[in-house]
């Protein structure tokens, strides 16, 4: 897929916008939070898990338009991606490094998402 085959690029990234708005903490992800198609995917699934906060998630692979748009969206190449109040964490690596560090734990309360 390129990004001539995207219908609407300004509907989709409006789309994603909303999305990422409406929902606090929402992973980008192949499958879902019940049943991750990935290795990357359920690791950050099993650290959201672990943190104990609500978090919603999108499957990009029965999306193929979202899987190709979030990257233009987003400026960053793999899923997955979790967002936070609006804004890109960043992929597993990232993650997985805050969580180990607390610094996850931390941003997550000082966004008021984490109250332990």
């Amino acid at each position: 897929m390129t990004s001539a085959h995207i219908k609407d690029q300004n509907a989709l990234n409006q789309r994603i916008q909303t999305e990422i708005t409406e929902n606090p903490v929402i992973l980008y992800m192949k499958g879902d939070k019940t049943f991750p198609q990935c290795g990357f995917s359920a690791r950050v699934v099993e650290i959201l898990n672990k943190v104990g906060v609500p978090y919603q998630t999108h499957d990009v692979i029965s999306d193929p338009e979202l899987r190709f748009g979030m990257k233009y969206f987003s400026n960053w190449p793999t899923f997955p991606q979790l967002f936070i109040k609006g804004e890109l964490v960043g992929g597993c690596d990232i993650v997985a490094n805050l969580f180990e560090t607390g610094e996850l734990q931390n941003l997550l309360k000082e966004k008021g998402l984490l109250t332990s």
